[in-house]
């Protein structure tokens, strides 16, 4: 797991900040009639105001800032003028911004207009059920303990965790060592060290288990058509404790 010098972790703490004040930037934006191109022009001009970068874009060839993932699509939903928020949807946004070389990812949630109550239930588990997971993040702790948590607060509302996707470590790359599974045993996974930093992000299904993905490549749906909610945040774990960067 990775271990950053104390210079480092301040300019983590500083793309961090820029991602959760983004997100909460994009939540007021979200209405019925808008595209998630506009969001994403919108977002990603923000996160350049403050002074990141959107590490989302030409990720790989991803060619957007933020990925938008709209009522059965699980993530990386591409951005398009095409694609119009409805009243009753429920969207999923993901980003990561990158701050002189450091990285902060989280995603969340939100409601279009007024949502049935089945689809906030979701929205709420799939939080909590990150929250459960980190009552479990201690160091020397093995990190099968977070998976196992959020899959059992999961499957006990009803819902259920998709495997194909995980969260992961995260520092001067997006992506790092190890995977953080949302299922498994207790036993799994390595232990966690002192000073790791983890991006935890439990994706949650109404329906099945099982998720396609689509022909651009990039955006993973539901096969049963079901609703999915994502949250996540970026954690910093020590000896005294867990800190969310992202909150």
């Amino acid at each position: 797991m990775n271990n950053l010098t104390p210079s480092e972790l301040v300019l983590m703490k500083k793309a961090c900040q820029i991602t959760r004040d983004a997100l909460l930037y994009c939540e007021k934006l979200i209405r019925p009639g808008i595209s998630t191109k506009d969001l994403d022009i919108l977002v990603e001009k923000y996160i350049i105001n403050c002074g990141g970068y959107p590490a989302c874009k030409g990720y790989e060839g991803f060619p957007a800032s933020i990925c938008s993932s709209v009522n059965d699509m699980v993530v990386h939903g591409i951005p398009s003028k095409d694609v119009i928020l409805k009243e009753g949807d429920i969207i999923s946004i993901d980003l990561v911004v990158n701050y002189k070389g450091l990285n902060g990812d989280a995603a969340r949630t939100f409601p279009v207009g007024k949502i049935s109550p089945e689809k906030a239930k979701l929205i709420e588990v799939t939080k909590q059920c990150f929250f459960e997971g980190i009552k479990n993040l201690k160091v020397g702790h093995r990190l099968g303990e977070v998976s196992h948590a959020i899959q059992e607060y999961a499957e006990k509302n009803g819902y259920s965790v998709v495997r194909e996707l995980v969260g992961h470590g995260i520092g001067k790359s997006m992506h790092e060592p190890p995977n953080v599974p949302n299922y498994g045993k207790v036993t799994d996974g390595p232990i966690i060290t002192n000073n790791a930093c983890l991006a935890i992000e439990p994706m949650i299904n109404m329906g099945r288990k099982e998720v396609w993905l689509i022909e651009d490549g990039w955006g993973v749906v539901t096969r049963d058509g079901k609703p999915s909610a994502h949250y996540e945040n970026t954690v910093h774990v020590t000896k005294n404790g867990v800190e969310i960067l992202t909150l």
